[in-house]
């Protein structure tokens, strides 16, 4: 059989010339411009092959003629070939950030042979985010004007084929910093012709496996340290689980159930035709019901900055309000700017939460999650979207609940030890001072009353470094009015006046003082960011032990000082 090839498409010359094709190349000469764009695309796309087919097997009836058309379909809209570099400026432009349609359509005809052959094919395609720049390159490198919708898929991706083998394969190269050490790569790559096939190694895996566990540890503790659970301790346990140790925990169910969900979030458009099939799936909502979505994502998750529960003036019910990044912004903006009318479908985990129809673009960069939530359902989603999607599921499972009786002993221990360290500080200090170390003790006393309120409010769980923490408070808070007061037996040797005596005292030991705390502040400030668990909790008590123990030497031991002397200036001893 004889062939002919009724276009001058250099992409069409290759497949045919690749499948071992003999034939010839005459274009046809037909009037594009003649077929009405209102035609269905796949009609117009159709019509165009046929036309070009018959004209040339007119001339040779003996011939196989094979004509074909492909355009490119979007927003209603059929792109064919630019006229000029400025319309194919405007169809890039019009591609960039979406998903459109790319129709070809074939016509076989020979007359002699009463052959009439038709079919077409669709595909879909995306573009990434193309910025002016890279499209005036791409217009002035190559040729836009002879391609539907003004770009070729072969154009310059095939050259850099080469290039990307050679680095991936490159073992000196940066992407491969540990070749010379373990002897491999971190994929297997392989090359068919122009087509690059990436597999990871035994030694990638590792890595994705080592990488996918720690991100996962690292999400686990921003959950759980957002529900305010008290000195967590998150630790890896082999390269495939997690260990969570959650005292004073009082609703397991809660935790797990955050914990168990991925939090992956997409925006994706629902299709607008039920019979449409390509390149959409079926999902469902969590009643059941299902819709055909499209499987373009519009949006992640990842370009989330912040999201918050808050309550919805006109339903009266809970919803997530969420705002995005620039990069976000924009795609919400371009998505919901020529998706008016359409339904957005917000999925999570795989699962439609709601399908709100766009009813005007986006363009703010903020927008609502609705979905019949009530306020603590909102609240933990919330939660699961500023912490972050998991690379993986995760799955329970081992759950233990350890009762308090377990750790009963200890917690006494840790309690008696500081009754016993308190009561022979309180003696000590009222041996030496006297009075002074009575008053001395009524600011200690009141410093721990502070100390245990606050810790309190902020529903700390005592543990065995907290009830550290708080010792080692009592311990600096003595310190500070041991200083203070043996520097006023020093100024009475040398003033008569015992009131500007004890001012001096306390100004003068004023700096060390201040200075001793800050430092363990500091230390307590650092063990709390980069420290975990228990020692967060040491930090804590630490932190604000430090803070209630200036206030009591300052404020209230100095306060009852003062009227102390007052009344009893004229007493030829003081202290």
């Amino acid at each position: 059989m004889k062939f002919i090839l009724a276009s001058k498409s250099p992409r069409r010359i290759e497949i045919l010339e690749k499948a071992n094709f003999k034939f010839k190349t005459i274009p046809s000469k037909i009037d594009e411009s003649t077929i009405s764009t209102s035609l269905d695309p796949k009609d117009y796309c159709m019509e165009l092959a046929k036309l070009k087919s018959k004209d040339i097997s007119k001339q040779y009836p003996d011939y196989t003629v094979i004509g074909a058309d492909t355009i490119v379909f979007i927003n209603q809209q059929i792109l064919n070939k630019p006229l000029n570099s400025f319309e194919a400026k405007r169809m890039l432009n019009l591609l960039s950030g979406n998903t459109h349609k790319v129709l070809t359509g074939v016509s076989l005809q020979n007359q002699e042979l009463n052959i009439n052959l038709n079919f077409y094919d669709i595909s879909e395609v995306t573009f990434y985010d193309i910025s002016d720049s890279e499209i005036d390159n791409y217009i002035s490198s190559y040729n836009p004007l002879d391609k539907a919708g003004s770009y070729g898929i072969q154009d310059g991706s095939a050259l850099f084929i080469e290039k990307i083998y050679n680095l991936l394969t490159d073992k000196e190269g940066s992407i491969n910093p540990y070749y010379p050490k373990f002897k491999t790569n971190q994929f297997n790559v392989t090359k068919d012709n122009d087509i690059l096939i990436l597999n990871l190694s035994d030694y990638g895996l590792v890595i994705l496996k080592n990488s996918s566990q720690e991100q996962a540890i690292e999400i686990v503790r921003r959950r759980i340290d957002e529900l305010g659970t008290n000195e967590p301790n998150i630790m890896k346990r082999g390269n495939n689980r997690i260990l969570v140790e959650l005292p004073g925990l009082d609703d397991p169910s809660r935790i797990k159930t955050l914990l168990g969900k991925t939090a992956n979030l997409t925006f994706q458009f629902i299709s607008s035709s039920k019979e449409e099939t390509f390149g959409t799936k079926k999902m469902s909502f969590e009643d059941g019901t299902e819709e055909m979505v499209s499987k373009r994502i519009i949006l992640s998750g990842d370009n989330l900055i912040d999201a918050k529960p808050v309550m919805d003036n006109e339903s009266n019910q809970a919803v997530v309000s969420f705002s995005l990044d620039r990069v976000g912004a924009k795609k919400f903006g371009k998505a919901t700017t020529t998706g008016v009318g359409k339904r957005l479908a917000i999925i999570l985990d795989g699962k439609i939460i709601s399908a709100p129809s766009v009813r005007e673009p986006i363009i703010g960069g903020s927008g609502q999650i609705t979905g019949g939530f009530d306020f603590q359902s909102a609240t933990d989603l919330a939660l699961l979207l500023r912490s972050g999607a998991l690379p993986a599921p995760l799955e329970i499972v081992e759950e233990r609940t350890v009762g308090p009786d377990l750790g009963q002993d200890s917690i006494e221990a840790g309690i008696l030890s500081l009754i016993i360290g308190f009561t022979l500080v309180i003696l000590f200090m009222f041996y030496k001072y006297r009075i002074f170390g009575l008053i001395a003790n009524i600011a200690l006393i009141t410093n721990l009353i502070f100390l245990i309120g606050i810790l309190t409010l902020f529903e700390a769980t005592l543990t065995l470094p907290g009830i550290a923490g708080i010792i080692l408070t009592v311990g600096m808070a003595v310190d500070a009015n041991v200083l203070i007061y043996e520097r006023i037996k020093e100024e009475i040797k040398s003033e008569k006046n015992k009131i500007i005596a004890f001012d001096r005292g306390y100004t003068k030991s004023k700096t060390t003082i201040i200075d001793a705390n800050v430092t363990t502040f500091i230390a307590a400030m650092i063990l709390f960011f980069m420290g975990s668990g228990p020692i967060k909790g040491f930090s804590v008590t630490l932190g604000v032990g430090i803070i209630t123990s200036l206030i009591s030497v300052y404020f209230i031991s100095r306060t009852m000082t003062v009227m102390y002397l007052i009344k009893n200036k004229e007493k030829e001893k003081i202290i």
